[in-house]
């Protein structure tokens, strides 16, 4: 093969490979929205308004172009999850030509490229390409319409870009590939800053290209430097432009008297100058390199132009409108996500802190940042910023802490093997030990190996041998970490997420590491840098708590790009080391076609199963089911991600249920939401509400609390609810106390019993109870809060005093917290999947004569049911394919299948109670025809089937029920049986809920119900055959 014929077969495969990626990825596009952020995202996208910090514009923008290229609302997801999916095959691309690249490099070290030469390096090529086009973490990515996608799309544009400048550098128009790059780092920013992670590699190619004197030393230097440059880039460039602009908005508004964004428009003009100047000046002066520079920043500046959508959306007052950026100032607040806290990854406090919050002695507080509004022409400070802080002493403090989440002390004392009761700071190796065996080891190593060599399933990893573990289908490899592997329940090896690949392609991955030490150790380290930014200092920097809402893989992609370049060398060392074998050409092809029938084959067809989401509606419907449960003009309080942005893109994007105001309780706690909440949208009306901004505003009513102390004679008073907000509302002295003597009282509460009226008339009228229900109406309702309430709460209450029952109002259900319930987990009535409030009391605590508690219903038992309005609702639901069993039923979709499922059952028992039978029974064929036990896990939630269906006295589908969870819990117990005594440990805890909770309550619902006295013995028979196969295990749990 000739230079120029390589050449052109390097820009056909490389379409090749990017063609290859399109079909695959479009093939297994989500068809609509999914969960996590991505219903978020192609809402604000859809619509150009403003997500989360620290923002995404020029994704939006890009989403809102693709959004254009359908007429149906319902397809818009499709599209914007496509973009996902063409910057994905865009990566793929640009991949191979960054791996022909690096692979010539490396095959000219080994001698003459010859023929073959070239033909092992397109085999490389396209062996690495697909490698990561079928990996586990990127393909997810690839087919939704989040970030990541794009993220990886500029983060392989940019390497490859940087190759393109490293040939071309000593060449006169070689600099223009620099003032590219920058260009794409300033667009970076409009998409995620995981993209700057490439800066440092970058760095490394100049470096590598340009300087004569290579030793550990000047590497040593080149590195530091290069990470110093994506700080500036990261930390300095971009905010210190922002703080720019907000200084002189600040600054011509205050001082000069000008309007509102003047000093912004001003602050253009003079950057816009700068640069003019600059750029004259050093090309008068003939200062090439200070041109370029200043050329470079400049198109930094212009890539990230994209966030001026932040500002004028916000000041378009958008329905989604997050942080309301609409100024400088706020800008800067949005990208610094002053929000979330300042956490410092190199010094800061540990959990054990909570223990003393022992405060520094001479320096005790702490200033917050000022919060500015916009007030007569003027930018005011409204909130107390000085000294408000608690700033806590060095006792609990530490170098590159871990373990600062106070939340999760528990799992860090397991994990690091401090003791359960200890209240001292965690030990420097403590803390060390901590980042290496669970962030670096436990997250990351599982991430990696999920990758190249194999996955157990798709559920969430917990440190436990059933779940989110790598497995290489290996049998004795993977017993001596998971225990026995023989017997598996069906249900595990059916797991469309169990993948093995046998280690092919980690053992690819090493040979081609090894072989590009051995011969090119520049352009090693470069890759090198560039695995370990994208890889170990992601999780060193996000810091990840034990455990997380869910698997975080997706964030280090970046990293398994880098490791599926090395597979790709694989195939260039492979042939380097069996070239003499045979002639060079065929080996070359055999060496090539071998590894991609080894490889990336087998990883396509491991992964496809659980990575096709095509025909999936699952998110769909749980949002749908969200919102038909509410009533017309309804109020409904969510709570996270999956029952908050699944729901704004259904009202959003689709226009469904435009009339319900979705009020999220954790944004809830900030006034810019408030503000927005008190605002109609689109059918929905504002929020009945008394409190003023200046009442909520930043700073102002963060936390109420109350101490009977205080008031003493109020001690067991219970006060009107409107009284209460009164009281709130009020300014007097006496409603405030210094808690902390730093000057800056709190407000406090008389009492924390509250009584809400009810206007039975109006429960009646707006329908908020049927009228054959009006008999159980009562006259009030008496709650008792918390010691201390926080803004959010406020605001709820302020809801519940001024909606004088004329809307009804609505609970996900998200938590199990009283306080997200406005503590009314009494008043409660489930139409659906949502919790409506009621003024018709059903008990959730039942206490003896004594009055002590002895009963406390879970969530899945809470509020009462009207049987046929909640009929009605659940026939609105579209199942669509969902029982197909050709769809990916993934966790998170089984996770929402839980509140379907329950719901449905909950009403079947209703009607049972009732004596409706016939509907009883409807409703419970409909949720085992829609959500089959076994193809949606969670199979204790499952355990009352029978016994409802004995009772119904449809004795075949009970005993059908019984005899499918028997199967399942046999099957588990079985698998048990084949661990050795030593291993008895691992499993004992779940062996016994199995044994003794599951299979029996099983079993004892059959011999309750059922009235075949040899269908009753041969269940026994069976379940006491099951047992025995644990003998050997109890006699040495007994030893």
């Amino acid at each position: 093969m000739t230079p120029a014929k390589f050449n052109k077969w390097n820009i056909i495969l490389g379409w090749v490979t990017f063609a290859i990626a399109l079909i695959t990825y479009s093939l297994t596009l989500e068809p609509t929205v999914s969960a996590w952020d991505v219903g978020e995202y192609i809402a604000t996208s859809v619509k150009l308004e403003v997500g989360h910090p620290p923002g995404a514009p020029l994704f939006q923008m890009l989403g809102a172009f693709f959004a254009m290229f359908t007429s149906d609302n319902a397809e818009i997801a499709k599209m914007v999850n496509f973009m996902s999916a063409l910057a994905s095959a865009f990566t793929i691309l640009f991949m191979f030509w960054t791996i022909s690249n690096l692979a010539a490099k490396l095959a000219a070290k080994t001698g003459n490229i010859s023929k073959g030469k070239r033909i092992a390096i397109l085999g490389s090529s396209l062996v690495g390409a697909l490698t990561y086009t079928f990996s586990d973490s990127f393909w997810f990515s690839a087919v939704e319409g989040e970030v990541y996608a794009m993220s990886s799309f500029l983060m392989a544009l940019l390497f490859w870009l940087g190759l393109k400048w490293e040939s071309e550098i000593h060449t006169a128009r070689g600099n223009k590939w620099l003032v590219l790059i920058s260009f794409v780092v300033g667009l970076s920013f409009g998409v995620h800053i995981l993209s700057l992670l490439v800066i440092p590699a970058i760095v490394m190619l100049y470096f590598f290209k340009t300087y004569k004197t290579i030793n550990l030393k000047t590497t040593v230097i080149a590195t530091i430097f290069s990470v110093f440059v994506l700080i500036l880039v990261f930390k300095f460039i971009f905010p210190f432009t922002l703080k720019f602009f907000s200084a002189s908005e600040l600054f011509f508004i205050n001082s000069v008297g000008l309007p509102y964004n003047s000093g912004s428009i001003i602050a253009a003009i003079i950057l816009v100058a700068l640069f003019i100047f600059g750029l004259n000046y050093t090309r008068k002066k003939n200062k090439l390199g200070a041109n370029t520079l200043i050329l470079s920043l400049l198109f930094i500046m212009i890539g990230f132009s994209s966030w001026m959508m932040l500002p004028i959306r916000a000041n378009a007052n958008t329905t989604i409108n997050e942080n309301n950026p609409s100024s400088a100032r706020e800008l800067l607040a949005y990208y610094e996500r002053e929000q979330y806290g300042d956490a410092n990854v190199f010094y800061d406090t540990y959990y054990s802190n909570t223990y003393s919050r022992e405060q520094d002695a001479k320096n005790p507080t702490k200033d917050d940042k000022p919060k500015y509004e916009k007030k007569d022409g003027k930018y005011v400070i409204v909130n107390v910023y000085k000294d408000v802080l608690p700033n806590y002493s060095d006792k609990h403090k530490g170098f590159i802490p871990r373990m600062v989440n106070p939340a999760s002390e528990e799992k860090y004392k397991a994990i690091a093997g401090i003791p359960k009761n200890s209240k001292r700071r965690p030990t420097f190796a403590e803390n060390i030990k901590f980042m290496i065996s669970y962030q670096f080891g436990y997250m990351y190593g599982r991430y990696f190996m999920w990758n190249f060599v194999g996955r157990q399933n798709d559920i969430q990893g917990k440190l436990d041998i059933y779940n989110g573990n790598w497995i290489s289908g290996i049998d004795f490899v993977d017993e001596a970490r998971l225990g026995s592997q023989k017997m598996l329940p069906w249900q595990a090896l059916l797991n469309k997420g169990r993948n093995t690949y046998f280690f092919l392609p980690l053992l690819l991955g090493l040979v081609g590491l090894f072989f590009q030490i051995k011969w090119d150790k520049k352009n090693f380290f470069t890759l090198f840098l560039f695995f370990a930014f994208t890889g170990f200092a992601i999780i060193f920097y996000t810091n990840p708590k034990p455990f997380e809402p869910r698997e975080r893989d997706y964030a280090v992609v970046g990293s398994f790009y880098i490791f599926a370049i090395w597979v790709g060398f694989g195939v260039l060392a492979l042939y380097e080391y069996l070239k003499y074998f045979a002639s060079r050409r065929k080996v070359a092809i055999a060496v090539s076609v071998g590894t991609l029938l080894a490889v990336p084959t087998l990883m396509a067809f491991q992964n496809w199963d659980d990575h096709d989401r095509s025909n999936r509606y699952t998110t769909h419907l749980n949002a749908q089911a969200y919102l038909e449960s509410c009533d017309p003009n309804a109020i409904m309080f969510t709570i996270g991600d999956n029952d908050t942005f699944p729901l704004w893109y259904m009202q959003e994007v689709e226009g469904i249920r435009t009339d319900i105001k979705l009020v999220n309780t954790s944004l809830f706690q900030t006034d810019w939401y408030i503000d927005q909440m008190k605002k109609k949208s689109y059918d929905a009306d504002p929020i009945p509400s008394q409190l003023t901004h200046d009442e909520y505003k930043y700073g102002t009513l963060d936390v109420a609390y109350y101490f009977p102390e205080l008031f003493p004679q109020l001690k067991d008073s219970v006060i009107e609810l409107d009284y209460f907000m009164k009281w709130i509302q009020s300014d007097n002295k006496r409603t405030f106390y210094d808690l902390d003597e730093d000057g800056n009282p709190e407000k406090v509460l008389l009492a924390n019993k509250i009584r809400i009226p009810v206007n039975k008339e109006n429960v009646l009228k707006n329908g908020i109870v049927a009228q054959k229900d009006a008999d159980k109406i009562v006259p009030y309702i008496d709650i008792t809060l918390d010691r201390a309430v926080a803004k959010n709460t406020i605001l709820m209450l302020d809801i519940l005093n001024n909606f004088n029952w004329e809307r009804p109002i609505y609970f996900t259900g998200g938590s199990n917290a009283d306080s997200e319930y406005i503590w009314l987990k009494d008043y409660l009535q489930l139409d659906g999947v949502a919790f409506k409030f009621v003024p018709i009391k059903t008990p959730t605590k039942t206490y003896n004569e004594n009055g002590q508690l002895t009963r406390e219903l879970s969530l899945f038992d809470i509020g009462r049911i009207d049987p046929e309005k909640m009929y009605s609702n659940v026939k609105k639901w579209n199942w669509r394919n969902i029982n197909d069993g050709k769809i990916y039923l993934d966790e998170q979709t089984k996770r929402n299948a839980i509140s379907l499922r329950n719901s449905l059952m909950r009403l079947s028992a209703a009607f049972a109670i009732e004596g409706d039978t016939l509907k009883a029974i409807e409703v419970l064929d409909l949720s085992i025809e829609k959500l089959p036990i076994e193809d949606f896990d969670h199979y204790s939630l499952s355990m009352e089937y029978p016994e409802m269906y004995y009772k119904l006295g449809e004795i075949k589908k009970a005993r059908k029920t019984a005899e499918d969870l028997i199967r399942l819990f046999k099957e588990k117990l079985v698998w048990y049986s084949t661990f050795s005594a030593e291993d008895f440990n691992l499993f004992y805890e779940d062996l016994d809920l199995t044994r003794r909770y599951l299979y029996s309550g099983i079993l004892d619902q059959v011999m309750q119900y059922d009235t075949d006295t040899n269908y009753k013995k041969e269940l026994l028979e069976e379940f006491n055959k099951t047992s025995s196969l644990f003998e050997h295990l109890t006699t040495t749990e007994e030893e």
